[in-house]
């Protein structure tokens, strides 16, 4: 008899398990081995790395880290995909099964993240990762979410995404992937992207926290000049009809509109504003 495809085996142990997959917790299992292979490769995994996978699913990717790595963290918040894994790994000494919503579990120290996460956490993902300290980054996005991560100032993807993550780490987009290379197949098209953290930032940021805040409301204005985009920001810190404000105004870049301004610009006005 020969041996089962991943296409096959998720079929039976989604049969053997009364496993409905779950739209809403973006539930496709990568059945594409190739693909598989590929995530691995690009983490270039040595045997003394610590690997946290978010959304182990079926266990067909924490299989081959488990191979590659020193310590496998396989988080799913699937109660019925945690019996599957229980099962498939009950013989993995380097393989631990944690049980439960990434943002809320306690997770050990790794060094590397691979994984398939569910597209519906890919924006909440992405930023709970970067705040913590890691090598490398292998994942899966929709492409529509990858390609905002990578997108050119000015361009219709440009946003607060591109910006945030480009302050906080290198963006590379490896490898398109097709419907087909998951069961079920989900209506889009994916990416696998890595994420480098920036152990130096391209520029600096007096405070976070007001960074984010000029990127979440000029970039709900994003077809405006940035001069008149800035009122609302201003009025918040208290800054308008100051001496404060008028230094802001006299930013260099003010008449661009808010879609073209580069990352270092609005990291330059977030530092005004936090003087």
């Amino acid at each position: 008899m020969e041996p089962m495809n991943l296409r096959q085996r998720a079929s039976y142990l989604i049969r053997a398990h009364g496993i409905f997959p779950k739209k809403r917790l973006g539930q496709h299992f990568m059945i594409d081995e190739y693909l598989l292979q590929l995530l691995i490769s690009h983490a270039d995994l040595k045997q003394t790395d610590v690997v946290l996978e978010v959304g182990a699913g079926l266990g067909f990717l924490t299989r081959g880290l488990a191979e590659r790595a020193h310590q496998v963290f396989a988080i799913e918040v699937d109660p019925n995909l945690v019996e599957v894994l229980r099962s498939e790994f009950s013989g993995y000494e380097n393989v631990q099964i944690i049980e439960g919503d990434f943002f809320k579990v306690p997770t050990p120290p790794f060094n590397k993240v691979v994984c398939n996460p569910p597209f519906s956490i890919s924006s909440p993902l992405l930023f709970h990762i970067l705040d913590r300290n890691f090598d490398v980054a292998i994942m899966t996005f929709q492409k529509e979410f990858a390609q905002r991560l990578k997108a050119l100032v000015g361009s219709k993807d440009y946003s607060r995404l591109t910006v945030s993550t480009f302050y906080r780490a290198q963006v590379d987009l490896l490898e398109n992937i097709s419907k087909e290379a998951f069961h079920p197949p989900p209506d889009i098209e994916a990416v696998i992207v890595k994420l480098t953290p920036r152990r130096l930032r391209p520029f600096n940021v007096k405070n976070e926290e007001i960074f984010g805040e000029v990127l979440r409301v000029l970039f709900s204005q994003r077809n405006r000049k940035a001069r008149k985009a800035l009122l609302p920001i201003l009025e918040k810190f208290k800054m308008r009809n100051t001496v404060a404000s008028e230094r802001v105004f006299q930013l260099p870049f003010l008449d661009k509109r808010v879609r073209e301004l580069t990352p270092s610009e609005f990291g330059a006005l977030a530092n005004e504003i936090s003087t």
